[in-house]
């Protein structure tokens, strides 16, 4: 996957500068439309069709803005154009991952996944998120995933850091302290 970051970088730095250096320019909406994109990016079927020699940038380009929702603003054409053009179909999620990171590094936030057994409410999860950022030590954007696995607690991924309370590896633990 390093050779995916690698390939991505570019782009997204790339992206980044265009929209906050253009006047008028909403960065947030920006994030919105390369998510849409991404997600679009990532269906195999897209991804065949991209990859078919017989297949035209052009009508690469039209279907993806086809199955968009809005309309794309005048700079994700241009950029769409040119990750299309340039053969980046597949690397579009990791731009909008490598965008995101951009743009929360400016805004001084953190991308945060909490893995819960159990869906947590709103209550649960402002609280959780209060206490996570005096731990972490910055602002953080939660989102949820479920992972039944973890048995009850939750495991909590920001970055590279990881902050794991779950049962599933104190019964771990505790199976390495019994049989040592």
């Amino acid at each position: 996957m390093a050779e995916l970051a690698t390939i991505a970088r570019p782009y997204a730095e790339a992206l980044y500068k265009a929209c906050t250096g253009q006047s008028g320019a909403d960065v947030g909406a920006a994030a919105a439309w390369v998510d849409e994109l991404a997600v679009i990016a990532a269906n195999p079927q897209l991804r065949q069709l991209a990859d078919n020699p017989k297949v035209t940038a052009q009508q690469v380009f039209d279907v993806i803005t086809g199955v968009a929702r809005a309309t794309l603003p005048e700079l994700a054409q241009n950029f769409l154009r040119t990750v299309i053009e340039n053969g980046r179909v597949d690397v579009l999620p990791e731009i909008a991952a490598q965008f995101r990171a951009l743009l929360n590094r400016s805004n001084g936030l953190s991308d945060a996944v909490v893995y819960s057994a159990f869906p947590l409410d709103a209550g649960a999860l402002a609280d959780l998120g209060t206490s996570l950022e005096k731990r972490f030590g910055r602002k953080l954007n939660l989102s949820v995933q479920l992972d039944e696995s973890l048995i009850g607690g939750v495991r909590v991924v920001v970055g590279d850091e990881v902050l794991d309370s779950s049962v599933k590896v104190h019964l771990e633990q505790m199976k390495a302290a019994l049989t040592a």
